[in-house]
């Protein structure tokens, strides 16, 4: 019997760190590849189709979901990955007697209501892939999803709100028996990419990068959902999918993780915790699909 045959769509599929995780699947075998971008592949990648699409597009998205569904008749991973940097200095002066034009906001166009639009076309297409036991989505955000980011303040607006998006829907998209599609995040440092030219990348100490084999590495980890030697940050034990050095697993596979990558190593990074129990009760009757009847 023929082994199955998965599918996957990557947005920013065709340079860095989505093409790295096309060629890695690709390697794996039984995979078809469905990668989204604006240029075809810097590299080819095997048993895959390139569909040129601009993200901010959600009607050009959409169509491309669909036509990959009606192409393979499933969806089981997707790699919510296109991204760009902020390319404005957010602190310009103006001059004085008139207001300033406004800032460009494609970085939000691109790293946060793309990522939306495809988390809501993940849900609908894992819902119709019927044959599909390991539902998969995958957003990449960033370091920038905790922490403060003077240079690029736009930017890490994007990254916060990416994490929110995966903690928000995480438990919904998994325990509903339609969906049953687990969701997580990828937070690296910095990784060098295309997204800067050479001359910005050489400003950054050569110490700090995050290797491309580690972004892959964990992408496939989440696949698979259980996790190899990681730890939560002060080295408490992983609650969710495998003990900290990989040695076994529990049942429950990786969903709702933020996954903080550091050069090659990583680690989960939960919410904060509620700043006491009224808020927990706050926080806690939100957890619902609409406020309609409340």
């Amino acid at each position: 019997m023929a082994p199955q045959t998965e599918t996957a769509v990557i947005t920013g599929g065709s340079s860095g760190m989505g093409l790295a995780v096309a060629q890695a699947l690709a390697k794996r075998g039984g995979w078809k590849l469905h990668l989204l971008d604006l240029r075809p592949p810097l590299e080819e990648v095997e048993n895959s189709t390139f569909h040129k699409v601009n993200v901010t597009e959600y009607d050009s998205l959409a169509a491309i979901f669909q036509k990959a569904f009606d192409s393979d008749g499933r969806i089981d991973f997707v790699f919510a990955n296109a991204g760009i940097v902020e390319r404005f200095n957010f602190y310009e002066a103006h001059p004085v007697g008139k207001p300033p034009s406004p800032p460009d906001l494609t970085v939000v166009d691109v790293n946060l209501r793309s990522v939306i639009h495809t988390s809501w076309l993940s849900q609908h297409y894992f819902r119709h892939s019927k044959e599909s036991n390991n539902k998969v989505l995958v957003m990449t955000s960033s370091v920038g999803g905790f922490y403060r980011c003077q240079v690029s303040p736009s930017y890490c607006a994007t990254k916060h709100g990416v994490v929110g998006l995966m903690r928000s829907i995480a438990n919904y998209y998994y325990d509903d028996p339609d969906i049953n599609a687990r969701v997580n995040s990828i937070n690296p440092g910095t990784v060098r990419t295309n997204l800067l030219d050479a001359a910005a990348w050489d400003s950054f100490d050569s110490d700090i990068f995050v290797p491309i084999e580690k972004i892959v590495s964990t992408v496939l980890m989440l696949i698979d959902g259980h996790d190899v030697d990681g730890s939560e940050v002060g080295g408490k034990p992983i609650s969710n999918g495998a003990s900290a050095n990989g040695n076994g697993h529990s049942g429950k596979k990786l969903n709702g993780k933020a996954v903080e990558l550091s050069g090659t190593r990583h680690y989960y990074r939960d919410q904060p915790p509620f700043c006491d129990a009224q808020m927990a009760k706050t926080m806690g009757d939100t957890d619902r699909t609409t406020y309609a009847g409340s």
